[in-house]
């Protein structure tokens, strides 16, 4: 059974995440030959302002990026 698990940007609508779900259901049950009942897709939002990189939170440094 696999498992995706997805770690974005809080901000998607929750049409953009059920295409996501379906788009990487999708893509395994193509490359693993598994029924899609057996695919689970967890996505988890993460404000900016809790991801960081190279010593600065993600907030500031894509503020301009959703």
């Amino acid at each position: 059974m696999p498992v995706v698990k997805i770690d974005m940007w809080a901000g998607r609508t929750e049409e953009q995440k059920e295409a996501i779900i379906k788009k990487v259901t999708d893509a395994i049950v193509e490359t693993c030959g598994c029924p899609k009942e057996a695919v689970t897709v967890v996505i988890d939002d993460i404000p900016k302002e809790n991801w960081g990189s190279g010593g600065e939170q993600h907030s500031k440094k894509f503020k301009n990026i959703k």
